[in-house]
């Protein structure tokens, strides 16, 4: 095993079930199955017959994260083999990964060590093509768009008021703004435009929320792509083209079956980011996977404040979840940042430090709460971790009367979740959650927005300048400001500043612009300085990445 890459060596190494095993362990028929290859297929749920079951369903989230991530999806993934092994049916739901930050930061998005979702090579480059399939046809209805301003612009199209941007699946800041159709008049109509990155795509949004193929194609004939000369929306129905869209998607609707390494079956579908998206998987999975399993895990992007929050007010309340229980990820590491340890010494032993940043912790813990859910803190288990961090990071939780359990998924697989997955069924039985949604939408995306920035950031009021004010009159003026809202924000801080780690409070959450997706459902909302198109650092993970003569990838972690 390369000690340089352990996660992917034991990938590699790893003896897979044949799909159609899985399948039928998960309780999917062999006529409802697509075989992608022997080790990965899609679920058409259109031949499969109701099972009436509802299982549980157990949400993870996190605290705050470093650049580096915190092992969210290897807790996630070593959870449900805890519960495999525990003799529980059990199913997890997941994320798709996205080449651009592949590419740009994590390397690799499945989990990790014992703890991952395989064939890994397969899920992390381009898998069934679903990412692909959202881009085509984002990027097609952006050519019907430009196409109709070409032809004559029959709906009187007002090109400095086209919304709809072109996506692409890579981290590439040099296309967020943009100049088209230039080049004489058979190229079409001049015009500013940008690109944003494929998980930002208000496409991947409706994948994600569609329940069946005619509830894809109503949310997308909703959608809205720009306005008028006299400000009147132009929806993908005024164009007349929601089934070609539709007809791009309908392969990409149907859910990923494959495995975790411990043999329990996984819905890997759709992948929205939580910084500037919704930050979960579909829904139609997430369905899927309640009515085949008793204990069905999935996780929601970064943190509380980010993806949990947005699960929870956004995907819950659209698709009639209630989760039964949550679990915050955390790790020393990221305690002692937000402890105040700087990043180059998160590797040496600092208890003051990681009792400090307990501060961020207790805040994550204490959002769920607020949704009606008592949620387990999974200590993640990092080879420089001492066993003085991780005692008195125990012991705290103790005294603040929070369900905590080490958790050594990584090294261990499904043995070292059993922990957190005791903790899990406890809170379940004994707290008895009672999920309700933070804000209600109908009270209006100001005081919704007010909601979230003080129970949730810390905040102690909203700021709307640049475009928002004028953002705030339009959505108001055509009936949209009553939807949720979806905040596109850091994932690194409470606020709207990346730096200001720890639990800030008393801080003011800046709102730049609101952009209406009603194909969607909701209003995201552009925080800050955070870009829909993020860029590569300065020595991208690509520089690590290649392939052997037999066709096995290298540095794909």
């Amino acid at each position: 095993m390369s000690a340089e890459n352990p996660d992917l060596a034991i990938a590699q190494a790893a003896t897979l079930h044949p799909i159609t095993e899985i399948a039928e362990r998960a309780g999917v028929p062999g006529a409802a199955l697509v075989p992608y290859g022997a080790y990965k297929a899609k679920v058409d749920v259109r031949r499969m017959t109701p099972t009436g079951r509802t299982g549980r369903l157990v949400l993870v989230s996190a605290m705050s994260p470093t650049p580096a991530g915190e092992g969210k999806s290897t807790t996630t993934v070593g959870l449900a083999d805890a519960f495999t092994l525990q003799g529980h049916r059990t199913m997890v739901a997941l994320r798709e990964p996205a080449l651009g930050p592949i590419m740009g930061i994590k390397g690799g998005a499945t989990g990790g060590g014992h703890a991952q979702v395989v064939p890994m090579e397969d899920i992390n480059l381009h898998f069934t093509g679903d990412f692909h399939a959202i881009q085509i046809a984002n990027n097609t209805l952006a050519a019907l768009v430009d196409n109709h301003l070409h032809q004559g612009n029959a709906l009187g199209i007002d090109p400095r008021r086209i919304q709809w941007k072109r996506v692409v699946d890579v981290n590439d800041r040099a296309l967020r703004k943009v100049t088209i159709g230039l080049g004489g008049p058979t190229q079409g109509v001049p015009r500013e435009d940008g690109f944003d990155i494929v998980v930002a795509s208000e496409i991947m949004a409706v994948l994600c929320l569609a329940t069946d193929l005619h509830d894809l194609e109503e949310r997308i004939d909703r959608i809205v792509v720009g306005f008028t000369y006299d400000r009147q929306p132009v929806s993908v129905a005024d164009l007349g083209v929601g089934g070609a869209i539709t007809m791009l998607l309908k392969e990409a609707l149907l859910p990923n079956l494959v495995q975790t390494l411990g043999g329990t079956p996984a819905l890997v579908h759709g992948g929205p980011f939580a910084n500037i998206a919704h930050g979960c998987n579909s829904l139609a999975a997430t369905r899927l996977a309640l009515s085949l399993a008793d204990i069905t895990v999935t996780e929601a992007g970064f943190g509380s404040d980010l993806g949990a929050e947005k699960f929870l007010d956004i995907k819950a309340r659209l698709g009639g979840l209630s989760p039964d229980a949550g679990v915050v990820v955390a790790t020393v590491r990221a305690l002692k940042m937000h402890g105040g340890a700087a990043k180059d010494d998160l590797a040496r032993e600092d208890v003051g430090a990681a009792l400090a940043g307990t501060a961020n912790l207790a805040r994550h813990v204490q959002n769920m709460r607020k949704f009606g859910i008592e949620p387990v803190i999974a200590l993640n288990r990092f080879p420089t971790d001492t066993e003085a961090e991780l005692e008195a990071v125990l012991a705290w939780a103790e005294e603040q009367g929070f369900r905590a359990a080490l958790s050594e998924v990584w090294a261990k697989g499904g043995e070292g979740g059993l922990a957190v997955a005791e903790q899990v069924l406890s809170a379940i039985e004994e707290d008895r959650p009672d999920f309700r949604p933070l804000y209600n939408p109908a009270d209006g995306i100001e005081a919704s927005l007010r909601t979230l920035a003080r129970e949730i950031y810390g905040a102690d009021d909203v700021v709307f300048e640049d475009r928002a004010p004028a953002q705030l009159r339009m959505l108001k003026r055509n009936g949209w400001d009553t939807l949720p809202v979806c905040v596109a924000k850091t994932q690194y801080s409470f606020s709207d500043d990346p730096t200001a780690l720890g639990a800030p409070t008393g801080h003011v959450l800046h709102v730049r612009d609101l952009v209406p997706k009603i194909g969607a459902g909701f209003v995201v909302v552009l925080t800050g300085a955070l870009m829909t198109m993020p860029g590569l650092p300065k020595e991208p993970a690509a520089l690590r990445m290649g392939v052997t003569e037999s066709g096995e990838s290298v540095g794909l972690f």
